[in-house]
């Protein structure tokens, strides 16, 4: 699958993940092969500690790979502690991403600084309870409801990996969860999908400016570790191939090309970074539904350089439907602004009107995810690209 020149970067990636202690999203003991079982079927590490059901499942066991560490060798965080915006500015760059997610009249910031070394946050906003789940190896992050049929589930990470992405179990079933699909493909639970809840990746900057009353998950996790440092520096190389990936990558694009996701009814409609760069601003139809894409400079990557701060300048996209007052919008870039030729009201990156005669509205929110290619094309790969 990867050149020699690859699999040789390929090895020493794992061996530096490893050093570190978060080899992946997660990992666990390799386990000897069982007499008897369809190979297909057959869970190639092992399920010692487990009360999962492997009876069950929606997906070929052997798909599974350890990424590294032991289950919950990646501790998610099971007590999130809100800071003051006042106190992050103390350990937050204006340029650093940040996931921000919005619950009834409560929004939070949690920095990617973190996340990359704890993968989930099972926390509660707006009186709802969240998991805030980054997954580094496909740079995608979602955000779920933990409510599942009159049930409030709490995550930890398996410490496996499929098809690269963070896989998850709860600890009431031991069910195993599938981050970008958001949905149970082993044990109890099999089968059974959480909601996702919308989110979206700001600078600092804008989210200081955006929501002043916001607060910010703070850095109190419970865990010792180096925050503001990249675990996994150089990663997004373009050259380098994914970790741990089985079989054959999507050519349509390159595997860690950043992607826009965008998800509406049965539909998902991909708008690479490399088209945005040139073209800030895409109208868009998915699933029939009217859908701008909103591109801005000024987000770095937290998986260049070792310092998060110092990483290069990718942006961040951003989509919503295109709708307000009644009214079907038509959007285009004009110098810095984003705005609609309709009216001519001027638009922020979070799909605010900030100027003009629509000053005040909101585009209502549309499912979005940013990640690498490769992590999309694996999970929906009838996604429509829009080159």
């Amino acid at each position: 699958m990867f050149p020699t020149t690859n699999l040789r970067r390929r090895t020493a990636f794992l061996l530096l993940l490893l050093a570190a202690g978060v080899a992946g999203c997660g990992g666990s003991e390799a386990g000897g092969q069982s007499e008897g079982v369809d190979e297909s079927q057959e869970l190639r590490i092992s399920k010692a500690g487990w009360k999962t059901d492997f009876s069950k499942s929606t997906v070929p066991l052997s798909e599974f790979q350890s990424g590294g560490p032991g289950r919950d060798g990646i501790p998610p965080i099971d007590d999130p502690k809100p800071t003051p915006q006042v106190e992050a500015e103390a350990w937050l760059e204006d340029r650093e991403p940040v996931l921000a997610v919005e619950v009834g009249d409560q929004v939070r910031a949690y920095p990617i600084q973190i996340l990359i070394w704890h993968e989930i946050a099972n926390d509660r906003l707006g009186n709802r309870p969240i998991a805030v789940t980054f997954c580094p190896l496909c740079n995608s992050s979602v955000v779920f409801d933990r409510r599942l049929e009159q049930r409030t589930l709490t995550f930890g990470t398996t410490g496996n990996l499929r098809r690269s992405d963070l896989v998850m179990w709860d600890r009431q079933t031991e069910s195993w969860w599938q981050q970008l699909s958001s949905e149970a493909v082993v044990g109890k639970l099999a089968g059974k999908k959480l909601e996702v809840l919308p989110s979206q990746t700001l600078s600092w900057a804008d989210f200081r400016k955006r929501y002043p009353q916001g607060d910010v998950l703070s850095r109190d996790t419970g865990t010792e570790r180096d925050y503001g440092r990249n675990p996994y520096q150089g990663y997004d190389d373009p050259d380098s191939p994914p970790f741990l990936l089985d079989g054959e990558t999507d050519d349509r694009l390159s595997p860690k090309e950043r992607v826009a996701a965008v998800t509406a009814g049965e539909e998902t409609v991909v708008v690479p970074f490399s088209r945005l760069e040139k073209e800030p601003v895409v109208n868009e139809q998915v699933a029939g539904k009217p859908v701008v894409v909103f591109f801005k400079r000024g987000v770095v990557s937290a998986l260049d350089a070792g310092s998060i701060s110092d990483s290069k300048d990718v942006g961040t996209a951003a989509a919503f439907e295109r709708v307000a007052d009644g009214r079907t919008l038509d959007f285009e870039r004009r110098e810095d602004r984003y705005v609609d030729r309709q009216t001519g009201s001027s638009w922020d990156i979070t799909g605010r009107a900030v100027e003009g005669e629509l000053r005040g509205e909101r585009l209502p929110a549309v499912r979005h995810d940013e990640q690498f290619w490769f992590a999309l094309a694996a999970f929906v790969p009838d996604a429509r690209i829009e080159p």
